[in-house]
C-alpha cells in the first residue's frame, strides 16, 4: 500500500513539474525595427516560422517600402488589385480613426511624409505655400474608396496611402492572435517601442512591467519617467523629441509628425504620447493623432473615447515641460 502511495505522488509530482510553464524568448528584425517577444507554454514551442509568416504577409499587403506590395501597386496607380483582409482592416481601422479625430490621423499624407523627407523617395528641394497647396489636394481619407468589390479607388491618382502608423500596430496585434492560436495565453510582444501585454508574467506572477521612455532619453542609454503595469492590453509611443530631419541646404528642422490639415511639420505643444488601447493598432493610430492634434484638442477628443488613455508630456505657455494623464493610466503607474 505504500508503495501505491508512493508511485501516484512520484506520478502527482512529475506531472505537476511538467505543466509548470516554461518562459521563451524570441528576438529578430521587422517593419525595419526590432522586435521581442516573451512568452509562457507548457509546451516546448517553435514559433520562428509563424511569426515569420505573419509579418511577410503585413509586408506584402501595406508596407510602402516594399516595390511588389498591394499598397505600393495601388500608389503607382494599378486600379486592379483586389486587396487582403490585412488592407481591408488598416482601412477599416485608418476611416474610424480619421473620423473621430476630424481628420487628423490620415493614411493620405504619404505624399506629404514624402516630401518632408520621411517616406520614400527624396524629399523635395523647398515646401512653400504653394507647393503645400498643391499637395493638400492629395490629402484626405475621404477622397479614397472601398468598393465592394475589394478595389480602391482614388479621387486623384496622385493620392498616396501610408498605413505606417497603423500597420506596425495592426502587425503586433496578428502575432498576438497567432500566439494564441498556439494555446499561449501569457505574453509580451514589443516591437519599435510599441507593446501588447496579455496574461501575466507568470514567473512573478505580476502584470507586465514596462517603462514609459524620458523625454531627453538618450538613444543608446534610454532612461524611463515612469514604470507602469500592463495587463491584457496594448500600449503605443510617439514623440518628436527624436524624430525629425534637418534639411542640409535651408537649416530647416522637420518634425516627423504631420498636420494633414495644414500639410505643417512643426512642433506641436506635445512632445510625447503614450496610449493604451485595447489593440495594439489602435494605440498606433491614437498616439499618431494625438501628436497632430495637441493639448486642447487631444483632450476633447479623448472625452469621446472609451478604453482609450494617455500619458502627455507637454509643454506650457512658459515653455516648462508638464505631464497630463488620464486617471485609468495613473492607476497603473508603479512610481
Amino acid at each position: 500500500m505504500k508503495n501505491i502511495i508512493w508511485i501516484l505522488f512520484f506520478i502527482l509530482l512529475v506531472s505537476c513539474k511538467n505543466e509548470r510553464p516554461q518562459k521563451y524568448f524570441f528576438k529578430g528584425q521587422a517593419f525595419g525595427t526590432t522586435f521581442s517577444i516573451q512568452v509562457y507554454s507548457i509546451n516546448d514551442i517553435d514559433l520562428e516560422k509563424g511569426i515569420d509568416s505573419v509579418f511577410y504577409k503585413v509586408n506584402k499587403s501595406v508596407s510602402t517600402y516594399l516595390p511588389e506590395s498591394d499598397i505600393s501597386k495601388i500608389n503607382r496607380g494599378n486600379t486592379d488589385i483586389i486587396v487582403d483582409d490585412i488592407f481591408i482592416d488598416n482601412f477599416t481601422i485608418s476611416a474610424d480613426v480619421f473620423k473621430t479625430t476630424g481628420g487628423f490621423f490620415d493614411p493620405t499624407i504619404g505624399v506629404l511624409r514624402n516630401a518632408y523627407g520621411f517616406g520614400d523617395t527624396n524629399p523635395l528641394q523647398e515646401i512653400d505655400s504653394l507647393a503645400l497647396d498643391s499637395m493638400l489636394k492629395f490629402v484626405g481619407f475621404n477622397k479614397v474608396k472601398l468598393t465592394s468589390e475589394y478595389k480602391i479607388e482614388k479621387q486623384y491618382p496622385e493620392i498616396y496611402i501610408d498605413f505606417n502608423a497603423v500597420a506596425k500596430g495592426y502587425g503586433i496585434d496578428l502575432i498576438g492572435k497567432y500566439l494564441e492560436s498556439k494555446g499561449i495565453t501569457n505574453y509580451l510582444i514589443e516591437l519599435g517601442g510599441e507593446i501588447l501585454a496579455k496574461g501575466k508574467n507568470v514567473e512573478k506572477n505580476k502584470s507586465w512591467l514596462v517603462g514609459i521612455e524620458n523625454v531627453s532619453s538618450n538613444l543608446n542609454d534610454r532612461s524611463y519617467s515612469n514604470i507602469i503595469a500592463l495587463e491584457n492590453i496594448a500600449m503605443a509611443t510617439s514623440g518628436n523629441y527624436r524624430k525629425f530631419r534637418i534639411d542640409s541646404l535651408t537649416g530647416n528642422k522637420y518634425v516627423h509628425t504631420l498636420n494633414p490639415i495644414t500639410g505643417s511639420a512643426e512642433k506641436s505643444d506635445i512632445t510625447s504620447v503614450t496610449v493604451l488601447a485595447p489593440t495594439c493598432a489602435l494605440a498606433d493610430a491614437y498616439a499618431t493623432a494625438f501628436m497632430a492634434l495637441g493639448m486642447e484638442h487631444s483632450k476633447v477628443i479623448l472625452e469621446t473615447l472609451n478604453g482609450i488613455d494617455v500619458y502627455f508630456t507637454y509643454n506650457d505657455q512658459n515653455n516648462e515641460e508638464q505631464v497630463f494623464a488620464t486617471e485609468g493610466l495613473k492607476n497603473k503607474l508603479l512610481n
